[in-house]
């Protein structure tokens, strides 16, 4: 493992990976270059921007900001290896270009990697854009590979404000040592985007490395303004990585339960798009139920065809691995999400629809946002139910 991060001398490079969308990369930028901490690289790297992005970057290139631009879209994954193959500091911070970073972002993640040499992983507190609701406070994951921010759309009152460790950091905004990219043989290109970060993160996990979210690093974010939140190719993708997610890092017991699990899950996805909540009903609010399952279809068969590949890195993983397989069930069932709430947690900035209540009546922990008028028609309600005290005499 490796040393703790000397202040005075460690360089960290920030990699930007940027497809259109140059206004909010201007405010990154400008998010970056107001960092409290004293050695900082930023580089752009542009995946062929049919804006004026590059001039964006060009008008902060006296600040030291380098770009390194590619000719079309290569995806997320190809783009930060890239960026950190140029990068020149022993660290690798990561910041989507439609969030800005609180100006002790980095002294933050620092602070943590520092806590121990076996953390090679930091998360932030990634909160959607002009709101206190949560987008990612780490990583979770579902036994079938699906996974989901921690504290998604929850309204942010402290509840994640204590540092501690979580499957794997988001790649929104996180801090890598240069050494686990290295030895888990960076992000999968394959991927091309989504799951690619968690992913790295199983990768790490069975190499020894463990991943720590700092609650002070905030940062706010502009969620899916690239795809959208909802847009088929989005959907496509996230189902067609998570299961080759699976294929490389799952043990072959949960491997061969995938079909159960994702089946489980599925059924409340459907559920959850026929009453119009949650992630699946947000995206048959703007396409058709033939269209949701056309998508899963073309996934599903992309990931088969894409297997061969997949099983090869696995056995690489395999063999190269440093924890057993029971430590790695443990970390997945410390950090696990429910399809339940997969299907019905809200992930759009500033609202969350709660899940209908389970079998008997009973509603699950209030965790999501409710607009305020309707909290206070709830609590009103809830006062006109409540029985009169009897007056003392």
């Amino acid at each position: 493992m490796a040393d703790s991060p000397d202040r005075s001398r460690s360089l960290v490079s920030v990699v930007v990976v940027n497809y259109g969308r140059a206004e909010l990369l201007r405010a990154c930028l400008k998010s970056l270059l107001a960092q409290t901490w004293p050695r900082l690289e930023i580089l752009v790297v542009d995946n062929g921007s049919r804006d004026h992005s590059l001039d964006v970057v060009f008008s902060f290139a006296s600040r030291g900001v380098r770009l390194l631009p590619l000719t079309g879209n290569r995806g997320f994954a190809a783009a930060v290896n890239l960026g950190v193959l140029q990068a020149r500091g022993e660290l690798v911070a990561l910041l989507n270009n439609d969030a800005v970073a609180s100006p002790e972002w980095i002294e933050q993640l620092m602070s943590g990697i520092g806590a121990s040499p076996d953390v090679g992983m930091c998360a932030s507190k990634i909160l959607f854009h002009g709101s206190d609701v949560i987008d990612k406070a780490g990583h979770l994951i579902f036994p079938d590979g699906q996974n989901r921010g921690r504290g998604t759309g929850e309204r942010d009152r402290g509840q994640y404000d204590v540092t501690q460790e979580v499957l794997a950091a988001d790649g929104c905004a996180a801090l890598y040592r240069k050494e686990v990219l290295k030895q888990a043989g960076g992000f999968d290109e394959r991927f091309f985007a989504y799951a690619e970060d968690a992913d790295l993160g199983l990768r790490a996990r069975w190499l020894g490395w463990r991943c720590l979210y700092v609650p002070e690093a905030v940062v706010h974010h502009h969620h899916s303004s690239t795809l959208g939140p909802y847009s088929p190719r989005k959907i496509y993708w996230v189902e067609r990585n998570r299961l080759w997610l699976a294929l490389k890092n799952f043990p072959l017991p949960l491997l061969l339960l995938n079909p159960v699990f994702s089946g489980y899950r599925l059924v409340w996805n459907l559920f959850a798009a026929l009453l119009r909540r949650g992630a699946a009903g947000n995206f048959r609010s703007g396409n058709s139920l033939w269209v949701l399952l056309r998508v899963q279809v073309r996934a599903y068969r992309d990931a088969l065809a894409g297997a061969g590949p997949m099983l090869r890195a696995r056995r690489r993983i395999r063999s190269a691995r440093r924890i057993g397989d029971l430590e790695f069930y443990r970390h997945l069932f410390r950090f696990r999400i429910s399809a339940y709430r997969l299907a019905f947690q809200e992930r759009r900035r500033g609202t969350s629809s709660s899940p209908p209540p389970r079998s008997g009546g009973v509603s699950p922990p209030r965790s999501v946002v409710v607009p305020a008028a309707e909290e206070r028609r709830r609590l009103a309600v809830e006062e006109r139910r409540r029985p009169r005290r009897r007056r003392e005499k």
